[in-house]
């Protein structure tokens, strides 16, 4: 379909996990160099098929490990699958982990510039922009400071104010906005209503069941790597809460 934005056929993603410990380099090496190293092959994702259309808002659910941000990885193009396609149409800002994208030896002012490439900005539309980054975030006290120096709702208050700079056309949001502060989800949250409004497609990973319910208007249920359901919101968040 036309208004099809994202496209995920038959997706699966494997991690080979060490079985033992090695303690040093060395060991390492000398077990490599003697075939002794030994793998668990760990499938964070099983053959997992959807399409997202413009405009949706899709949360995801699923315990700790199901494989939710995996998937949220490999469709902001970080990890790629090891097997299965993944189509995206349009631009993306990824917000999947606090910090990502920044340099913690360079101030906030630096990280703007820098993270603001990192997504396509240039430096004037980064001008034009930085004031109303900066007081979004609520930082203009810690303008040079060096982002090592933040804590991590700081660096999430960042990392959103610069990735919602401009409107994407969708935009992946990963948990970051759990370590802010209450009066700042809110913040982010009014933000994203007015994405919402505008037509930008949200993909939403959060343990609060209840901004799911509120934002939401569709729900992808994971559970051990496995898509257990996919649907209305109430639907699928009422099974989530009664397991």
């Amino acid at each position: 379909m036309s208004d099809t934005v994202i496209q995920v056929r038959d997706v699966s993603m494997h991690f080979n996990l060490m079985e033992e410990k090695v303690d040093s380099i060395k060991e390492y090496f000398v077990k490599l160099i003697k075939g002794q190293l030994l793998y668990n092959d760990f499938v964070a994702l099983n053959h997992i098929s959807f399409d997202v259309q413009k405009g949706d808002i899709l949360g995801f659910v699923g315990f700790n490990g199901a494989g939710k941000s995996t998937m949220l990885k490999i469709l902001a193009g970080v990890l790629k699958p090891t097997s299965g396609t993944v189509k995206v149409k349009g631009s993306v800002a990824p917000l999947i982990e606090v910090g990502a994208g920044f340099d913690p030896e360079l101030t906030a002012r630096e990280n703007i510039y820098l993270n603001g490439a990192i997504l396509g900005f240039s430096k004037k539309f980064i001008d034009e922009r930085f004031d109303s980054i900066i007081e979004f975030a609520e930082l203009r006290d810690f303008v040079n400071v060096p982002v090592k120096n933040f804590s991590s709702g700081m660096y999430a208050r960042l990392g959103f104010s610069i990735a919602t700079a401009v409107q994407p056309d969708i935009l992946i949001v990963d948990e970051v906005l759990s370590v802010g502060d209450f009066r700042f989800q809110q913040k982010c949250e009014e933000r994203i209503q007015k994405m919402i409004k505008d037509g930008v497609t949200i993909l939403l990973v959060s343990h609060d069941i209840g901004m799911i319910e509120r934002l939401c208007n569709k729900v992808l249920w994971l559970d051990h790597g496995k898509m257990r359901d996919i649907g209305a919101v109430n639907k699928i968040c009422h099974a989530y809460r009664s397991v």
